[in-house]
């Protein structure tokens, strides 16, 4: 299915992620399909998947930002919109589950909620001259945490809700621009990050199992590729009267009834 992306300006922040990651599955998924992906991360990696998209003849670019440093988001904004003149879709992408809980003190609290939403908002307030140009949209990728909570995780579960929040806030807002906004939101999905925590755990098989067991669609975690699959559909105008919604790609985890998980 041709989604008619092929020329349009798609910005993704923390989408320099190890391979394999949510933000670099959907860049890669963006070039594919003839879109140009703007990548706004901190990472340094950046720069190599710049170069490695551009060898294979596709168009990207690299913007080296700390996304919670409001000065380089605007920065970062002004320079899309002097090369580019528009921008077609903002992926507001960045996220970290970094465990700051009840326990932690107070500023990383609020660096939490700087990086996992703050920016969400500095990122699409700077972006929206650019957007409403184009006549473009916005997709936020949000996580079940927002609504499930997790435990420990008190700065991304909040910043995680204060997106969805946005989410339906900016699609009243943006409604009469002829904007959509709307949110994916993520459940538990197979990423270099959750190798990573799992492999912490003293009992990281056992705990991956008891996960994976309770995902109704198939007991498997969901790939970054569908994940970026339903980005890129959600994005193109194959949904142009869809706005102010929370896409759940989750293999069920969230919402399907319990006795699924009976054996």
């Amino acid at each position: 299915m041709d989604l008619g992306l092929k020329g349009k300006i798609v910005v993704v922040t923390g989408a320099a992620g190890l391979k394999g990651s949510i933000g670099e599955t959907i860049v890669h998924a963006l070039a594919n399909e003839g879109a140009i992906p703007v990548i706004v991360c901190r990472n340094d990696r950046g720069y190599k998947y710049e170069k490695k998209l551009q060898n294979e003849g596709l168009e990207t670019t690299f913007i080296k930002t700390d996304l919670s440093n409001t000065n380089q988001i605007k920065k970062t904004a002004k320079i899309i919109g002097e090369k580019y003149g528009k921008i077609d879709v903002l992926i507001n992408n960045v996220g970290v589950n970094d465990g700051v809980g009840l326990g932690a003190s107070i500023d990383d609290f609020m660096h939490s909620l700087q990086l996992n939403m703050v920016s969400y908002f500095v990122m699409t307030k700077y972006c929206l001259p650019y957007i409403k140009k184009a006549k473009g949209n916005i997709l936020n990728i949000g996580s079940k945490v927002a609504l499930t909570g997790q435990g420990g995780t008190s700065g991304y579960a909040a910043s995680k809700g204060g997106v969805l929040g946005l989410t339906r806030e900016w699609a009243v807002d943006l409604i009469k621009d002829s904007i959509r906004v709307n949110a994916i939101i993520i459940s538990e999905s197979w990423t270099p990050a959750y190798d990573n925590w799992i492999k912490t755990l003293k009992d990281g098989e056992e705990k991956l199992k008891s996960i994976v067991n309770k995902i109704p669609l198939g007991n498997r975690m969901t790939t970054p590729k569908e994940i970026a699959d339903t980005c890129l559909f959600t994005i193109s105008n194959k949904s142009s009267h869809t706005t102010g919604q929370f896409i759940f790609c989750d293999g069920g985890y969230v919402h399907l009834d319990r006795s699924l998980l009976t054996k």
